[in-house]
């Protein structure tokens, strides 16, 4: 998937490095993200990345993809490497990245690891070009799919690797491929007794014997481009988390008022009907049992979405189609539904 594209700069401001848990938050913010004097190199990162490494000698693969920092984490189509966010290399910008978003995207050992493993399924993918085989086409689809930043999950599809947090192996082709080949290349997934009579059985085969094709050859590919390299990029600590939460929001609203339109109909030449967000505020106390009865969500967090889905159901002018017990019991089925899916994707971390 394609980075965020930022800022890049020629070179440094200044050669010398700050000590990042000195600073005061607010000169923190003020450093440009070039200056911060990050390297992958000696690190933990660097040590976890070795470790990658040793699963793939085990499986008797000869790439090993190379690493860099940038602002999240991406594997370039094309490019047999991956970046990994740079805020996990200090634990002053972790504690930061965690204030300022609520979550820091594989900030444990066992989600780094996850989605290394990950990454490393799109850089076999590149470096190989394993997508142009016709049967790699014939069970994950076109490669070149378009990207769609939000998709609809289907939570108990057995056609897909469950590896990543969202059901992620079912928001692309190239997704699902890594994720498959991430829980082949894992070697605690036990995937052979998990997925035995599950349709996605034929996936995992299929990786299983297409790495057993390329163990021992050389790559094809064999770039080191960095994207976005962290040391090149000008911005701001404070303009990178403006930036990344008015994305996020945006994409947030988008994702809102395209499910409500799914739920409610608009209001049409001014006919009456009740206002869907009347509905949600008389039905919030049932909907909201569904969903912590199903998810063990905090109702407080549960509050916030549904706060927020009222808005934008007024902000539509939408209605409820429909009338008597049985209409409203399958709304609010549906509306518990799409909250829940917000939960596990960490959607109520900025609707306040």
């Amino acid at each position: 998937m394609a980075p965020t594209r930022y800022r890049r700069r020629p070179r440094s401001r200044s050669s010398r490095r700050p000590d990042l848990n000195a600073l005061p938050e607010r000169a923190l913010l003020d450093v440009r993200l070039c200056d911060l004097g990050l390297r992958l190199r000696g690190t933990e990162l660097h040590a976890r990345v070795d470790a990658l490494y040793h699963e793939l000698q085990r499986r008797g693969l000869t790439l090993r993809p190379h690493a860099w920092l940038s602002t999240e984490w991406f594997a370039p189509d094309g490019v047999p490497g991956f970046a990994i966010p740079f805020f996990l290399a200090h634990p002053r910008l972790a504690a930061l990245e965690q204030q300022q978003m609520n979550e820091v995207e594989g900030g444990t050992e066992h989600s780094f690891r996850q989605l290394l493993r990950h990454e490393a399924g799109h850089a076999l993918d590149s470096a190989y070009r394993l997508h142009e085989r016709t049967r790699w086409r014939e069970l994950f689809g076109s490669f070149n799919a378009p990207y769609h930043r939000r998709y609809q999950p289907r939570p108990h599809s057995k056609r897909f690797v469950r590896h990543l947090p969202n059901w992620y192996a079912q928001s692309h082709p190239a997704e699902d491929f890594a994720e498959t080949v991430a829980v082949w290349l894992d070697p605690g997934s036990n995937w052979r007794v998990r997925y035995r009579d599950w349709p996605v059985m034929s996936k995992l085969l299929y990786v299983d014997s297409l790495m057993r094709e390329i163990a021992g050859v050389e790559p094809l590919v064999r770039r080191k481009d960095q994207i976005d390299p962290i040391s090149a990029l000008t911005l701001t600590l404070g303009e990178y988390y403006e930036e990344k939460r008015r994305r996020y929001r945006l994409n947030l609203r988008r994702v809102y008022e395209r499910d409500l339109k799914q739920l409610f109909p608009v209001r049409k030449n001014g006919h009456g009907g009740i206002d869907a967000a009347n509905y949600l505020r008389h039905a919030r106390p049932a909907i909201r049992e569904l969903v912590a009865s199903t998810t063990g969500a905090h109702r407080y967090a549960i509050d916030r979405l549904l706060r927020e889905l009222i808005v934008r159901s007024a902000d539509l002018n939408l209605v409820v189609s429909g009338n008597g017990a049985g209409t409203n019991g399958r709304i609010a089925r549906g509306v518990a539904d799409k909250v829940s899916q917000y939960l596990a994707g960490g959607h109520a971390r900025l609707t306040r």
